[in-house]
């Protein structure tokens, strides 16, 4: 084999030079190579989005004022880690660290939230979610009863929504339009003593309703309570068309349906009127003449709309105490057996136990979430509501007095009815914060067609919207939000 003729030692000379200098000139022609086929933008800044930090701190490289373009694909990005240059025989080289002056530093790059514009009156509710709108200390241990607790003025966060704002107020309850001149009423917010609830969150409530129903069930308080929600989440919604009563119906207290879908979020909040739960239903006489009577051993006729929902909020109550419910002659009905007297009270019992049987037989608790909401305070001083009870000229919540203290026999009736079902209802115990809160009922400030309601009959029953109810709403996502699989929430029991 004939030997391998060896180069000139000059021309070696020469090119060993050339590969030690490769790494001292790579750095400053790295600014003129570009791809062909990627876009404008340098592929280093895209590499830098996603391409972890070097394990050890360098000092700048000696790099012109743009940033340079990574080497052709079938090269590996050069480490970024200063280390002396390798032997001649491992390509390719790194680059070596060189002593220009130092790059100024990077400015951080700007921030990807802003906060939103401050609104004076009122606080809109948050549109995203923080790790604070989750806190509530003390209910880690579910040892916190959320219903023992104060009214404290929040002029930052309240009211929810401005007075008269809501399109869905009924007229009845939007006292700042019927003339009343205090706004103190919507400036309050219950606190509890030994825990916080979290920060009501309307897009968190609205995004766990997706393509869900929640429902409220009852009579005219509970009507108050889905108003109020109406007006919370509409408050969050930056298109406000995009929220409507499937039907077309305006808010009135003669229509007993509504159903209002929120587009965006395929959810619906309904209301269906039911004053007992029981099932209403009529007698006739002798002379052909009808009179009211109630089955207590039977469910409402509207049950099969229950049924269909998510989420139910019920109640029932003030029915029981007037007119021919409170007198119970010739009203009540079981079987075929119609009582020519009857304890209303017992009668009471009856109903909610009707009520409980046909949840535990009809209700999923894998699928559906049940509320009852408790006894909502009245505060008539001199008479009751037909009989010239007042309440009006009240400006601040009641701190003293035997209603602060006071709990109806029907509560504890509700009470031992949920305590003895299969179903895990979650309840709303808000008759001890109502207790409070007698500046809160519209008094003479309702309407009744087109005349203010006279003094003679004052509302001291309902609530001023904004006002006490957004307080009960905010229960419900506490509870959503705290126990969202919690068996019986008995956070939340009275």
């Amino acid at each position: 084999m004939p030997p391998v003729p060896r180069l000139p030692c000059r021309l070696a000379a020469l090119l060993l030079a050339a590969f030690v200098s490769a790494p001292f000139i790579l750095p400053l022609a790295l600014p003129l190579l570009r791809s062909s086929s990627t876009s404008p933008r340098a592929l280093s800044l895209q590499r830098l989005s996603w391409f972890p930090s070097p394990p050890v701190q360098t000092a700048p490289l000696a790099l012109p004022p743009r940033v340079p373009s990574l080497p052709p694909p079938t090269a590996p990005p050069p480490p970024l880690i200063q280390t002396p240059p390798p032997p001649p025989t491992a390509p390719p080289p790194p680059p070596i660290q060189t002593p220009p002056s130092p790059r100024p530093p990077r400015p951080p790059p700007p921030s990807s939230s802003s906060s939103p514009p401050q609104r004076p009156y009122p606080s809109p509710p948050p549109s995203e979610i923080t790790a604070d709108d989750y806190k509530a200390v003390g209910t880690e241990t579910g040892n916190c009863d959320v219903y023992d607790g104060k009214w404290v003025r929040d002029e930052v966060a309240r009211p929810l929504y401005a007075p008269g704002t809501c399109p869905y107020v009924d007229e009845a309850y939007s006292c700042a339009a019927n003339g009343r001149p205090d706004d103190g009423y919507t400036r309050w917010r219950w606190a509890p003593r030994h825990c916080s609830l979290p920060r009501f969150n309307a897009t968190d409530i609205l995004a766990r309703l997706r393509g869900k129903r929640l429902m409220f069930v009852g009579d005219s308080m509970n009507r108050n309570q889905f108003e109020s929600l109406l007006c919370i989440l509409r408050e969050a919604l930056p298109d406000k068309t995009r929220m409507f009563e499937t039907h077309g119906y305006r808010i009135s207290k003669g229509r007993g349906y509504f159903v209002f879908k929120f587009a965006d979020y395929d959810c619906t909040v309904e209301f269906v009127r039911s004053h007992f739960l029981a099932r209403e239903g009529v007698r006739f006489n002798r002379q052909k003449n009808s009179n009211p009577i109630l089955q207590i051993d039977r469910i409402d006729k509207t049950a099969n709309r229950w049924k269909k929902a998510d989420v139910l909020v019920f109640n029932t109550g003030h029915w029981w105490t007037h007119g021919k419910t409170a007198r119970g002659k010739n009203y009540y009905k079981e079987g075929d057996t119609l009582y020519p007297q009857f304890d209303s009270t017992e009668a009471y019992r009856r109903a909610l136990e009707t009520w409980a049987r046909w949840i535990d037989k009809n209700m999923d608790p894998a699928r559906s979430v049940v509320f009852y909401r408790g006894y909502s305070t009245a505060h008539f001083r001199g008479g009751d509501w037909d009989s010239g009870g007042s309440c009006n000229g009240e400006t601040e919540p009641t701190s003293k007095g035997a209603i602060i203290d006071s709990y109806p026999v029907k509560m504890r009736i509700v009470e031992e009815a949920i305590g003895r079902m299969r179903f895990p209802v979650r309840l709303l115990n808000v008759t001890k914060l109502t207790n409070f809160r007698r500046d809160g009922h519209p008094s003479v400030y309702g309407k009744a067609g087109d005349k203010k309601v006279s003094k003679r009959k004052q509302d001291c029953s309902h609530w001023c919207l904004p006002g006490v109810p957004d307080a009960w709403n905010e229960l419900i996502y506490a509870s959503l939000v705290l126990n969202p699989t919690r068996s019986h929430g008995k956070t939340y029991e009275g």
